[in-house]
């Protein structure tokens, strides 16, 4: 079966940096939804698009394809005591951002009182390599579809 609209796609998907540090070594796959639901960065998605089971590729994508440039406004500080329970450094917290908008900060350090927070995806700012092996491919349940992500093994579980 061909990769398209509203097919469910599982990959098995390494992530190195220009340098060939490993995010993710691609040994566990990854389900998504085919179609412009945002499971997946758009150029990734245009190389699957018409392909089958079995198709591998390697492709590097900049930036501005991935996480974008980082964003200094988004690197904060909060006082300990205003801190919540039970986080540690590398922990997440949601806090308004600069625009006003909901984000997740991520807790990059604990010095003291102060609490350094960053609103930057840890990939941002960097140039990606994926290396992407085409596992399976199935039509989308009308469920799955409805809810824009794929269910079961490698997908979303409710």
């Amino acid at each position: 079966m061909k990769i398209t609209q509203n097919t469910a796609v599982t990959l098995r998907m390494k992530v190195t940096d220009s340098q060939g540090l490993v995010y993710d070594d691609g040994k566990t796959p990854v389900s998504y939804l085919h179609g412009d639901y945002d499971n997946l960065f758009p150029k990734l998605e245009a190389a699957l698009e018409g392909q089958e089971s079995g198709f591998q590729t390697t492709l590097e994508l900049t930036t501005e394809d991935t996480f974008g440039e980082r964003d200094e406004a988004l690197v904060t500080t909060m006082p300990k005591a205003e801190f919540p329970p039970g986080i540690k450094v590398g922990g997440q917290i949601p806090r308004s951002g600069p625009d006003g908008e909901q984000r997740y900060y991520f807790v990059t350090k604990i010095k003291g009182p102060t609490v350094l927070l960053d609103g930057n995806h840890p990939l941002c700012g960097k140039t990606l390599r994926f290396t992407l092996k085409v596992v399976e491919v199935r039509e989308a349940t009308a469920e799955e579809i409805a809810h824009q992500h794929v269910h079961g093994e490698h997908g979303h579980q409710h």
